[in-house]
This record gives structure tokens, C-alpha cells and sequence, in this order.
């Protein structure tokens, strides 16, 4: 079943990763020159950052794939979109707890951001699954 087409889907994690990637190095070139305080958080996070930048490098490489046609992407962008959906309710589930009550709008708030990126994923999941994906990405 195709929820959305293969070139929406390549354009799209290609585009979303690129910014994660290019944010991500911005944020981190900056904490680097922006003193020891910064430099030393840098460092107390550097194995969950480069964790993340991995992450990303794998769906931004799951996205080219997909729009240059090669069948490695099929599970390099499903393994992109199960790591996103998992790491993304972990944090907000984090998020969540670590704030006292009442947590009504908060809750909202992370629901209202975390069912599009979800819904996203899904879709992604089940147009990769799907014949047209199997027959055009060989």
C-alpha cells in the first residue's frame, strides 16, 4: 500500500535530515568557541552526540537512496524511522516526568509535536513495504 509517493518520501528525509545534520554541527561548532562552560558540556555529551549525528547520517543516507533508486535504503530508512519514533517517546516520556504538576499542556504540546513526526514514520514504513517500493527500489 503507497501512503505516500517514493519521491516525497526521498525529498523529505533527505531535506529534514540535511538541516538535523547541518543545525546540529552549527550548535556544536558554537558551543566549541563559546567558552569552558560550553566546551565542558560539550564534552560531557559528546558520545550521545555523535550518536544523534549518526542517527542522522543514516536516514540522510536512507533519503538519497530512496531518490536515487537503490534497494539498501529500504532498510536503512525503515531503521531510520523506527530509531526516530523510539528516541523521540523516550525523550518526551523524560520530558514528562521531569516536570512537576500539572502537566496538561505539556502533555498537549508534546502530543501536537510528536503524532505528526509518528504518522510521518508510519507512513514512510508502509509506502517502503509496499509493492511499488519493492518493484522501483532494486
Amino acid at each position: 500500500m503507497d501512503v505516500l509517493p517514493l519521491e516525497v518520501i526521498g525529498w523529505l528525509f533527505t531535506t529534514c535530515c540535511g538541516l538535523a545534520l547541518l543545525v546540529g554541527a552549527l550548535l556544536t561548532i558554537r558551543a566549541q568557541t563559546g567558552g569552558a562552560e560550553a566546551r565542558r558540556q560539550l564534552a560531557t555529551h559528546l558520545l550521545d552526540d555523535f550518536a544523534l549525528f549518526t542517527i542522522w547520517l543514516i536516514g540522510l543516507a536512507g533519503g538519497i537512496g530512496v531518490l536515487i533508486g537503490k534497494g539498501w535504503s529500504r532498510p536503512v530508512l525503515e531503521l531510520f524511522c523506527w530509531a526516530l519514533m523510539i528516541l523521540l517517546v523516550m525523550s518526551a516520556m523524560k520530558r514528562y516526568r521531569a516536570v512537576p504538576p500539572p502537566r496538561l499542556m505539556l502533555g498537549v504540546s508534546l502530543t501536537l509535536f510528536i503524532a505528526p513526526v509518528i504518522t510521518v514514520c508510519i507512513a514512510t514504513i508502509m509506502t517502503l513495504r509496499g509493492e511499488t517500493a519493492l518493484r522501483v527500489l532494486t
